[in-house]
C-alpha cells in the first residue's frame, strides 16, 4: 500500500470553495439523483434484463452519460446494438478480474476515442453495481495529459497509470477509496452518501478547477454563459434533465 495519498489541505480548501457555491442540501440533492440513475441502469443491466435489453433502451443508457450523451447514435451505429449488448454483458459478468474485463471492453470499441471507451465502461460497472466497483471519468483523471479532479486532492507521488486501461482502472479505484475514507474523516463528506457522495465532492473539485480556469483565461462575458455549479455538476455526472 502506498503512503498518504490524498493532499487533505487541499482537499479541504475545494469543498470551503464548493461550499460558497452551493447548499450541503443541494450536494445531497444530487447524490440523490446519482442514486436515482443507479437504480435505472439497474434495471437495464440486471443480468436477468439484460438478454433483453434492446437498441432504445441501449441509447439510453449511452444518453445517460457525459461523454456518450451526443455520439449514442454513432457508437450503436458503429458496434451494433447486439454486439454492444453482448460486450456489456461480458464486462459486467464474464469470466476473469475486473480489470481484464474492462480492458477487454475498452480494447473492442474501434473508432472509439479512449477516454470515451473507459468512461463508458465505469459507468456501466459503477451505477449498475455502486457498492462493488467505482467511477472512472476522464475529468477525475485524464490520463492523456495526467489532469483532472484526483490529481488536484492526491499527492504527487501517487501513480494512476497502468500498463494498460484495466490496470489503471484499479489504481483510480484506490485513490478513489483514500479520498473516500478522508472526506468522511475530515468531515466533509456525510458517511452516509456512501461512494456516490465520493463522486459528487470530486466532481464539484473539477467545476471550481473549470471556473478558476476560466476566470483566468476567457473574458467576462464568457464566463457569464458558463453554468452555475449545481448544474454544471449535475450535466457532467449525467443527471442534468434526464430523459427517462
Amino acid at each position: 500500500m502506498p503512503g498518504q495519498v490524498v493532499d487533505t489541505e487541499s482537499a479541504r480548501e475545494f469543498m470551503k470553495e464548493a461550499l460558497s457555491r452551493i447548499s450541503e442540501e443541494e450536494m445531497e440533492a444530487i447524490v440523490s439523483e446519482l442514486r436515482d440513475k443507479s437504480r435505472r441502469f439497474q434495471a437495464w443491466l440486471d443480468r436477468g434484463a439484460l438478454p433483453g435489453l434492446d437498441e432504445q433502451n441501449l441509447r439510453r443508457i449511452l444518453r445517460s452519460i457525459f461523454s456518450t450523451r451526443r455520439t449514442a447514435a454513432a457508437i450503436l451505429q458503429q458496434h451494433g446494438a447486439e454486439d454492444l449488448r453482448d460486450r456489456i454483458g461480458k464486462l459486467l459478468y464474464g469470466d476473469g478480474n475486473t480489470a481484464a474485463r474492462f480492458e477487454e471492453f475498452c480494447s473492442r470499441l474501434d473508432g472509439v476515442d479512449e477516454t470515451i471507451r473507459f468512461d463508458l465502461a465505469s459507468e456501466l460497472l459503477h451505477y449498475n453495481q455502486p457498492e462493488e466497483y467505482w467511477l472512472w471519468n476522464r475529468w477525475m483523471w485524464n490520463p492523456r495529459n495526467q489532469t483532472g479532479a484526483l490529481r488536484l486532492v492526491t499527492m504527487d507521488g501517487y501513480d494512476f497509470r497502468g500498463r494498460d486501461l484495466g490496470e489503471s482502472y484499479l489504481k483510480v479505484g484506490e485513490a478513489v477509496a483514500f479520498v473516500s475514507e478522508t472526506a468522511k474523516a475530515a468531515g466533509f463528506q456525510r458517511t452516509a452518501s456512501g461512494l456516490f457522495g465520493t463522486t459528487v465532492y470530486l466532481c464539484l473539485v473539477y467545476v471550481i478547477y473549470i471556473y478558476t480556469t476560466l476566470r483566468l483565461r476567457m473574458t467576462q462575458e464568457f464566463n457569464r454563459v458558463v453554468p452555475a455549479l449545481p448544474e454544471l455538476s449535475r450535466r457532467i455526472l449525467g443527471v442534468h434533465r434526464p430523459e427517462v
